[in-house]
């Protein structure tokens, strides 16, 4: 290995084994999970798209990028170079952008965050250490990212999507402490594969694709640790119970957790008896107006929006499913599904509007993203903002009286609708549907049906699969009110 590149770097600072790993057992790696909508490669194209006098460096080969950079910059000293290329102390870095400006030049990397993370900083600082030690003039350094509060007019017109944050004064010490840490890292490179226990590391900033072949050599960890106590009180809790020597919440002695939340996550894991305050559930559910609409948006969120009039990051819902229930208890279903490529928001609030009538309690599980999705379509569509409102006016969220009327161990710490479903329902699962079982798998979905270059017949296999999941999600709070009420 000649040099480090400044990826190799960021794993090193995640964790040494990760690193080690990479360079010597990378057959170990198993594909690790990472945010589908990065949107990395179009954010890049559009940053290089709105300089469009920049030049770029071409070449592959490390010795021949250098060449070439060094060419560029003598060749054209005022114009962008994109991919500019630097060695220093056997570490190979390469800047999204360098931008020429008096005194020197400007330092960009793009990023397709919407705001500047921890670990974009150390990125920076290793590439302007190593660009400083190869003698270039830096009169600055920044971090290039997506504006959230940009909105896409249309017509491929993108400017203003990119907002700069200046954080060279923020670099000084990262800087400074790079020399040692790249010796550090080289020292490993030569060395024996080193001892790491997996933890949190191994998903904080990025999802190691090494984590499965760690786990193999980890200690057995107990079915119910007491890492699994849910919020920030329990994960405090959890902290002190660890160190006092528990592993096992089973084994932690009644009356050492104090909290009521915790203490019926804690009897219920004991005994393996569920807690389920049926009366007060009932009661709470009894308040909800006929007829009951139990409703269950999927949204996409594009990093670079497509439509006009959509914003970076935002949740653009697609899909929805709605059972409806007569106060006799019928039951009828509605589904809308957009998978045109068009912008799916209006057609989306009208059949919205059409479903959901005018009466009757609107039921979601996690109240706060329906609301979401229904206030942004009102905040778009003036004309059908009244229609919309009244109809956000009447959610009702059945999370928090789960939350405080029912626990199964099985949850093992958590709320979701699919922790809670096999456990209050066996008969239904998730896992039984072909194709999509989540939320992300909807978005990838959607993606895929979408793209120019789908069959017809794909296009109608992934509608149906979307179809069969949300359509689950409604029909899943429909039997979970109707068991745990009854």
């Amino acid at each position: 290995m000649e040099h480090l590149t400044k990826s190799r770097i960021a794993e090193y600072e995640q964790c040494e084994k990760r690193f080690w790993l990479s360079l010597h057992r990378p057959e170990l790696a198993t594909v690790a999970g990472g945010s589908l909508f990065s949107g990395g490669n179009q954010v890049g194209g559009l940053a290089r798209a709105l300089l469009p006098d920049g030049v770029a460096v071409t070449e592959i080969d490390a010795t021949a990028a250098v060449e070439q950079t060094a060419e560029l910059i003598q060749t054209y000293p005022g114009r962008p170079i994109f991919e500019a290329a630097f060695r220093h102390e056997r570490v190979l870095v390469r800047a999204d952008v360098l931008l020429p400006e008096e005194g020197g030049w400007r330092m960009i990397e793009v990023k397709s965050s919407g705001s500047v993370k921890a670990y974009q900083l150390a990125d920076l600082a290793t590439q302007v250490w190593a660009a400083q030690g190869a003698g270039l003039p830096l009169a600055g350094a920044a971090i290039r990212h997506v504006d959230t509060k940009f909105t896409y007019p249309g017509g491929g017109e993108y400017a203003g999507l990119f907002k700069d944050a200046e954080v060279q004064g923020e670099l000084g010490s990262l800087i400074a402490g790079r020399a040692d840490l790249v010796g550090e890292a080289w020292g490993l490179a030569l060395a024996g594969e080193p001892v790491k226990e997996p933890g949190p590391h191994c998903s904080d900033p990025f999802e190691c694709p090494f984590t499965a072949y760690c786990l193999q050599t980890a200690p057995a960890q107990p079915d119910y640790p007491v890492t699994l106590l849910p919020g920030v009180a329990g994960k405090k809790i959890a902290a002190q119970l660890s160190a006092a020597g528990y592993l096992d919440l089973r084994d932690v002695p009644v009356g050492a957790i104090e909290p009521p939340a915790q203490v019926r996550i804690h009897e219920a894991t004991r005994s393996g008896m569920p807690y389920h305050d049926r009366g007060a559930f009932a009661a709470a559910v009894g308040a909800w107006s006929s007829p009951r609409h139990y409703l269950d948006f999927e949204t996409i969120a594009h990093v670079v929006p497509p439509w006009a009039g959509t914003r970076p990051y935002q949740a653009v819902p697609f899909q929805f499913s709605c059972h409806v229930e007569e106060a006799d208890g019928a039951l009828t279903h509605t589904g809308f599904l957009d998978l045109s490529g068009d912008d799916p928001s209006r057609a989306c609030a009208e059949a919205l509007i059409s479903c959901i009538g005018d009466e009757g309690a609107i039921i979601t599980y996690n109240v706060a993203f329906e609301r979401g999705c229904i206030t942004g379509l009102a905040a778009r569509f003036p004309d059908l903002s009244d229609a919309l409102m009244a109809r956000a006016e009447r959610l009702v969220d059945a999370l928090p009286l789960v939350r405080a009327h029912y626990y199964h161990r099985d949850m093992r710490g958590s709320y979701s609708i699919k922790a809670v479903l096999p456990a209050v329902v066996p008969s239904l699962s998730y896992a039984d549907l072909e194709g999509v079982h989540d939320g992300q798998g909807a978005q990838a979905a959607f993606l895929e049906a979408t793209a120019p270059n789908v069959s017809p017949q794909r296009r109608d296999q992934l509608r149906e699969q979307l179809g069969r999941y949300c359509e689950l999600d409604t029909w899943a709070m429909v039997e979970l009110v109707r068991v745990l009420a009854v």
